[in-house]
């Protein structure tokens, strides 16, 4: 064996050794990352289980016994904080009034966005940047400061203290989000798909309601469920723009029965109300949550 050969060898030996070496290395740091990220993601999880799974007890649980034993086990499992929340309270009519609003506004919100942005992303329109540029600035607008001028137009457009009005402000307050989430979706979309649906004969409202849309399933479900957290916590708006009772929806129910309880607070039926608050986001999430997994090339794929 020449002398050259031996060296090559040896040159192939050090590399596959320092090659061991970085790969010994990387899987122990890959290792270390894992187990750090494993021990911070159950610490969250627990950070967000726990006051939730108390909620729940002790929304099982008289006053006199939440302030005995708050971390006990309620001594008879019953619905009776859920009937006098539901019906006592009216927190039945706030949660249809709540589904009313959000799911109207849903609706009207998705419909109105997807198809701006479509319009937006995939058509070179005279002003269409500005357009643009304008719902991006919505997004940087305070709420709190349009709560004047926004009681003014609905007090003139008789809209004050209605659940139509609520819905026009959900509509007008989640549009510029929409815009923006479904602008990038609906630019990433293949041309060619749209050309060949052209090709087929397929009128512009055929094409993005049969062929664009259906494509840009995984990211309407992932913006309509933001949206519905959104405008199912909403608190500010209703708050300032709905003063009749019987037009409250549940985040406003909640802060009126807070209050007027003052220290008669009964704190069972305050938790039940709470999970019945609750409960909807947590089934609309189970629901949709595979939806969010989805990706371009998935929706391009159906």
């Amino acid at each position: 064996m020449s002398t050259d050969t031996r060296a090559a060898i040896t040159i192939d030996r050090h590399s596959a050794s320092a090659k061991d070496v970085r790969t010994t290395k990387s899987t122990a740091g890959d290792k270390v990352v894992g187990g750090i990220s494993h021990v911070v993601m159950v610490i969250w999880s627990l950070i967000v289980i726990l006051p939730m799974l108390w909620t729940l007890i002790g929304s099982f649980k008289t006053t006199k016994e939440i302030f005995k034993s708050p971390f006990g086990l309620p001594a008879n499992w019953n619905f009776d904080n859920y009937v006098s929340a539901w019906v006592d309270n009216n927190f039945g009519g706030m949660f249809l009034n709540t589904v009313i609003v959000v799911g109207v506004s849903l609706v009207l919100v998705m419909v109105l966005g997807a198809m701006c942005a479509y319009v937006l992303a995939r058509f070179s329109l005279p002003g269409s940047k500005v357009i643009y540029y304008l719902m991006l600035a919505g997004l940087t607008f305070p709420v709190f400061l349009a709560i004047v001028p926004l009681f003014m137009i609905l007090q003139n457009m008789q809209l004050l203290n209605t659940l139509a009005g609520l819905i026009v402000t959900y509509v007008a307050f989640a549009l510029p989000f929409t815009v923006f989430f479904l602008f990038s979706f609906f630019k990433s979309l293949p041309y060619e798909i749209q050309e060949a649906a052209y090709v087929d004969g397929a009128s512009e409202w055929r094409t993005f309601f049969q062929v664009m849309l259906p494509m840009a399933k995984p990211g309407m479900a992932a913006v309509a469920i933001m949206n519905f957290l959104g405008l199912w916590n909403q608190f500010l708006l209703p708050i300032s723009l709905n003063a009749d009772k019987d037009n409250y929806v549940l985040s406003q129910g909640m802060a009126a029965y807070a209050s007027s309880a003052g220290y008669a607070l009964d704190f069972g039926q305050m938790f039940a109300a709470v999970m019945i608050t609750i409960i909807p986001v947590l089934i609309v999430y189970i629901l949709f949550q595979r939806q969010l997994q989805g990706s371009v090339s998935q929706g391009t794929s159906k």
